[in-house]
């Protein structure tokens, strides 16, 4: 994974100088951080072998970074960036990451695709939208059973709050959260929904409307 890194590395500050994926003020130090919290949810969920989407990919974190240390698994990047996504790809490629796809579209439409919805066993976002926008984008992907995990902040207990009337209508439910170290005492939280039915026609909504009406 090493060498995979590195290289992923000097892709990505290559980049950065054409489009602001990470700060440029101390993008080493930066992406350490990003890296190691990409690769928290390893230390709570066994990942292994799993199918995966990652939705608004961004610069990579966390699909790449957890493509690229879990090749065992299979990921499907959702970027609807058409110059982030197309970064991704060149990554994918330049790196020859074979667990690995990118998809330039967005999520609300990947997910009434027969091809995607209820296909995956894990669904992850990192710095996406608020807990009750990421329900609707995330659950109708995962098969019965799968689970949602969520990269989120000291506030993950107000948003877990604001979500309550979304899990029910999505047929899911926290599992569990764990609160981790990356900056400072306890400040990140992995929260872990589990789905158990199938999710309702309907959901995701049309473009955008999960944002601007959330559940």
């Amino acid at each position: 994974m090493e060498y995979n890194v590195n290289r992923y590395r000097d892709l990505l500050i290559d980049e950065n100088t054409r489009q602001n994926l990470v700060s440029r003020k101390s993008i080493d130090s930066e992406l350490d951080m990003h890296i190691q919290d990409s690769l928290a949810i390893t230390n709570y969920l066994d990942i292994n072998r799993q199918k995966i989407i990652d939705i608004g990919s961004g610069a990579g974190f966390p699909g790449l970074i957890l493509a690229m240390h879990c090749p065992e698994a299979s990921f499907t990047l959702v970027e609807s960036d058409k110059k982030k996504s197309a970064f991704l790809s060149r990554v994918v490629q330049e790196i020859g990451l074979k667990n690995t796809i990118v998809i330039n579209r967005r999520v609300e439409d990947v997910g009434q695709d027969s091809n995607f919805r209820e296909g995956f066993d894990i669904c992850t976002a990192r710095a996406v939208a608020p807990l009750q926008v990421l329900l609707e984008y995330g659950i109708p992907l995962l098969k019965t059973g799968g689970r949602l995990a969520l990269w989120k902040g000291i506030n993950y207990l107000t948003e877990i709050e604001a979500a309550r009337q979304a899990l029910s209508v999505l047929q899911s439910e926290v599992e569990e959260v764990f609160q981790y170290n990356l900056m400072g005492e306890r400040d990140r939280a992995m929260v872990l929904i589990r789905k158990h039915q199938n999710t309702p026609a309907r959901y995701p909504r049309r473009v955008g409307i999960p944002a601007k009406r959330p559940l």
